[in-house]
């Protein structure tokens, strides 16, 4: 069984799903970006979702860099070995999806590494949030731009905002 709850954070509401194995999910939600719910799951925190957003709120604080959670990401091979190498973005730091397709071994996979990355339901905790474009600028992100802004200042990260772009 999956179960979820909705969590009010200094970042806004939060979905975390988990099932016995770990986190499958962790969504910004709001009315415009409500959490994508599967059928099957159940509104019911666990012990895992409480966690999940106690760590989560002491990384909005700036008092967490790495989280402590067990995961268990769904999606196919390929997403997966995305997924692992995001983990390897250390906090403060940014990549381009060219480099994170360098860092798999397939410059060509550029485009399916961002469609990998933009496949990603455990928001945060597999960061995202710190694929920006290779001139610095934002790309796109699930709990919208803003709020990749928010992390990626949270962060210390360096990016340039859309406005600014010649």
């Amino acid at each position: 069984m999956i179960s979820y709850e909705i969590y009010s954070t200094g970042f806004g509401e939060v979905g975390i799903a988990a099932d016995d194995e770990g986190i499958v999910a962790l969504e910004f939600h709001s009315d415009k970006r409500p959490m994508r719910l599967q059928p099957d799951w159940k509104r019911q925190p666990s012990e895992l979702t409480d966690e999940a957003a106690r760590q989560l709120e002491e990384y909005f604080a700036g008092e967490r860099r790495e989280f402590d959670l067990p995961l268990n990401p769904r999606g196919t091979e390929f997403q997966r070995s995305v997924w692992d190498e995001l983990l390897r973005i250390p906090y403060g730091n940014t990549c381009s999806y060219r480099e994170q397709a360098e860092a798999l071994g397939n410059l060509k996979a550029i485009r399916a590494v961002a469609r990998a990355n933009g496949a990603n339901r455990i928001a945060v905790v597999i960061p995202c949030h710190r694929v920006i474009g290779a001139d610095g600028s934002l790309t796109g992100y699930a709990g919208g731009l803003e709020m990749k802004a928010r992390l990626l200042s949270l962060e210390g990260s360096g990016f340039v905002q859309q406005n600014q772009l010649l």
